[in-house]
């Protein structure tokens, strides 16, 4: 090392140099992105034959083969849905929400800019450029709007890529190269069903690639600006966007096991799955073969109440119950559960409460195969039978655990709106599907008794509330210890 070298270092110059130098690296690369990206625009929109005739044959080839089997079409509009509006707005949500939970601002402003601008980018390009969509000999799907670029491919290669950015420093290093490969293999899955389904060209999902990568090189460098302008370090891009954030980011880095003996208690979960569900065959066997009578008059006197405002009521009540909403909530609630109070339990205990109860409700339907009430049924035919009522017992389950989860932890008033909830969201459900001549009162009976049985089965087992007050204050000691290093970082 020379002389001038060592006084460079000394006076504290040479991370500026590091950065000086990644900064013009990083800038050549978004330029040498976006140089393509204009490149293929260009050969785009003035209807460049070679590519033309690239785009007609990958389309045409690949719809040969996907229409050919609508379990094929089934599987690639599924994966498709992972880069839709529908599945990226929401996470990028709720993962700026968990990441403004934890205490970090910065990277959730990083999300919520960088996709907006996603959102902006890509109508706005599509108008510019107007290419009509493929037209395929056998159309199996379709899309509004015009075609190039695709926005399924942009939407995914930000949204994704700025969560592996983001998310980076809570992984462990030799766990790395397979979390960027998945988010990798997600985005290209995302881009072939495009093609596939034939509503891209190649070329389209392409230009959406290139793009989508190109806005998240800009941001990810004006963030890494931001963060030298605030007297942070500027470490490798390989080390996330805040290396720093890794502790705050896991889940749950101080909790221990789990389970204590897991295999124990799984022979405990096992043994108590078996009592509830004999339980239900037995009560279900019952008012089956001796019907009381008040079970067929209620729905017949709740069918003379009907008009088009209430089953339109009823229907939404109903629906509330339903799997999609049952999973949209769980899946809403546990992120949140886990970055509030850093423990796996409580989540564990909400998904082995509706994995259990969805079993359960299968397994007591097929085996009591009650028929349903006889009325006119508003929804038509369903593949289960009467009891136990699925919707009713989903409900129940749900809110009763969510309380269950919340009222041990929180101390605040509010926290008496879920057990309120607990009792009127299963009580609307019930009295939705009887007045739609789904369910009969004692299939509501039945889902009591599975919610009963079930969740004192995994009460005892699980402890959810073992360790809810150590959660709550590790939660406050880490954010008193986040706050008090922002105050020497200001100081």
């Amino acid at each position: 090392m020379t002389d001038d070298n060592r006084v460079v270092e000394r006076s504290g110059w040479a991370p500026v140099r590091h950065f000086a130098e990644r900064s013009v690296l990083g800038l050549f690369v978004v330029a040498a992105i976006g140089l393509t990206f204009g490149v293929l625009l260009l050969l785009v929109r003035f209807h460049w034959q070679p590519l033309q005739d690239l785009d007609r044959a990958v389309a045409d080839g690949l719809n040969r083969w996907a229409s050919g089997s609508d379990a094929v079409v089934a599987v690639l509009q599924q994966v498709s849905s992972f880069g839709g509006r529908g599945v990226l707005v929401p996470l990028v949500v709720l993962l700026a929400a968990l990441l403004l939970v934890r205490r970090r601002p910065r990277p959730a402003i990083y999300l919520l800019v960088t996709g907006a601008g996603a959102l902006i980018l890509d109508p706005s390009l599509k108008a510019l450029i107007g290419r009509l969509r493929p037209v395929v000999e056998v159309p199996v799907a379709s899309a509004p709007g015009n075609s190039f670029p695709s926005g399924h491919a942009l939407g995914s290669m930000v949204v994704y890529g700025m969560i592996v950015l983001v998310l980076l420093p809570a992984v462990r290093r030799r766990w790395r190269p397979w979390f960027i490969g998945l988010a990798a293999v997600l985005v290209a899955a995302v881009g072939f069903t495009r093609i596939a389904l034939g509503v891209h060209f190649l070329s389209d999902v392409l230009g959406g690639w290139m793009l989508g990568l190109a806005w998240i090189s800009v941001t990810a460098y004006a963030f890494r600006i931001w963060r030298r302008e605030a007297g942070r370090p500027t470490p490798p891009i390989t080390a996330g966007l805040e290396p720093e954030s890794g502790h705050d980011l896991r889940p749950a880095p101080a909790e221990g096991a789990v389970l204590p003996h897991p295999w124990a208690k799984g022979a405990e979960i096992l043994v108590g799955w078996v009592f509830v569900f004999g339980l239900l065959y037995l009560t279900g066997y019952t008012v089956t073969r001796w019907t009381p009578a008040f079970d067929e008059a209620v729905p017949a006197w709740l069918q003379s109440f009907r008009t088009p405002s209430l089953d339109h009521l009823s229907w939404m009540w109903s629906k509330a119950g339903d799997t999609h909403a049952i999973l949209i909530i769980s899946l809403i609630f546990c992120p949140i559960a886990l970055a509030l109070w850093r423990q796996w339990r409580p989540v564990l205990f909400l998904a082995l409460t509706m994995i259990g109860e969805l079993t359960l409700f299968l397994c007591a339907a097929a085996a009591v195969d009650r028929p349903r009430p006889p009325v006119e049924q508003l929804d038509g035919q369903m593949p289960t039978s009467s009891f136990p009522s699925g919707h009713i017992a989903a409900t129940m389950c749900l809110w009763a655990v969510i309380a269950i989860i919340v009222m041990a932890r929180v101390r605040r008033p509010w926290r008496w709106i879920l057990p309120a909830l607990a009792v009127i969201m299963p009580l609307g459900v019930a009295l939705s599907r009887m007045y739609r001549g789904m369910h009969h009162p004692t299939d509501f009976l039945g889902a009591m008794l599975l919610t009963a049985a079930w969740i004192t089965v995994l009460w005892w087992t699980v402890r959810p509330n073992a360790h809810a007050e150590t959660a709550t204050e590790a939660a406050e000691e880490a954010a008193q210890a986040i706050d008090g290093r922002h105050l020497e970082t200001v100081g």
